[in-house]
């Protein structure tokens, strides 16, 4: 078990991503991905209020419905269930009223007592820092969230957000959520990764396959496919993108992993990761995601990697 930042949560080393739920996999497909994550040993299922609002017919809330009625109708025990607010078309943005409606209507979806893990899912620059800091306080206090973390906020922003904590005696944030995988690396080490270091929480990193370039599907930049995010894949297909695909294929291939096996296990192994944030969307495809949770790459291989990967960021 791994346990995330300074919070008494203890996961195993993958997140599932419930992006999808509701989307692109219906109710019963969204189980049956649950039901082998679970099976599998995963136990840390990451959504947010939001999605999918974007789907023709959806109003936002689908995946958090569909992972309550799952926990409800399975009842598994020691699940986390991450969720965040600042996005769902009835509460947009992070002032402290908004903040605690949009919770109680996660809780209500999720049908939880407490959510374990509640993300601020993108920085709002029309609310104080202080008010939002705040506002999560106090759901803290309250017994609705047991730990606050924070998504797509800069390093300056997640400084001040400590601060303004620290000077509050708040709660500080104990996961932050990154844009980092093999081609997408340079900000996030530079930047977040000593800031976690320092202060102690860990990254939960979502695109851990970069929208399926990492899984070894795309190989031309023309390349056309059923997913919703195949154009932002194909478009990593460059000579410098490929390079890393072929170095995943032969160092899996030495273990008996996948591509995008490997490469959940490549960003596993990175300073202050505990668990990469990936989706599936068939039963499948939860196979290769766990796989990555027992894959431990050679010092060589981690260092072929980095190498390889260097001329590959977008």
């Amino acid at each position: 078990m791994t346990r995330i930042g300074r919070s008494d949560l203890d996961i195993r080393p993958l997140s599932l991503g419930g992006n999808v739920f509701g989307w692109t996999a219906d109710r019963d497909t969204s189980f049956a991905v649950l039901d082998a994550f679970h099976a599998g040993g995963g136990d840390f299922i990451d959504t947010a209020d939001g999605y999918s609002a974007w789907a023709p017919g959806n109003s936002g809330g689908e995946s958090e419905t569909i992972i309550g009625e799952w926990l409800a109708s399975r009842r598994p025990e020691n699940v986390v269930v991450a969720t965040k607010v600042s996005t769902h078309p009835d509460f947009r943005g992070l002032a402290a009223a908004n903040v605690r409606a949009a919770a109680e209507a996660s809780l209500t979806r999720l049908g939880v007592d407490a959510i374990d893990l509640y993300y601020a899912h993108f920085d709002d620059p029309e609310t104080p820092l202080e008010e939002t800091v705040g506002a999560f306080a106090d759901l803290v206090s309250d017994g609705l969230v047991r730990s606050v973390g924070v998504s797509n906020y800069s390093a300056a922003r997640i400084r001040e957000w400590i601060s303004l904590a620290e000077a509050a005696g708040a709660d500080l944030p104990v996961a932050v959520q990154p844009h980092y995988n093999l081609v997408h690396r340079t900000a996030v080490e530079s930047e977040i990764v000593p800031l976690a270091e320092q202060h102690g929480f860990s990254l939960v990193p979502y695109y851990a396959l970069a929208s399926g370039f990492l899984t070894g599907k795309y190989r031309t930049t023309d390349a056309t496919g059923d997913s919703p995010r195949a154009g932002g894949a194909a478009k990593l297909a460059t000579p410098a993108g490929l390079a890393v695909i072929d170095a995943l294929e032969e160092i899996g291939r030495a273990h008996g992993a996948s591509i995008a096996t490997t490469a959940l296990a490549w960003l596993r192994a990175q300073p202050t990761v505990v668990a990469p944030l990936a989706s599936a969307s068939r039963p499948e495809q939860v196979k290769d995601l766990l796989a990555s949770m027992s894959l431990d790459l050679s010092t060589d291989e981690l260092a072929r990697l980095d190498a390889v990967s260097a001329a590959a960021q977008d």
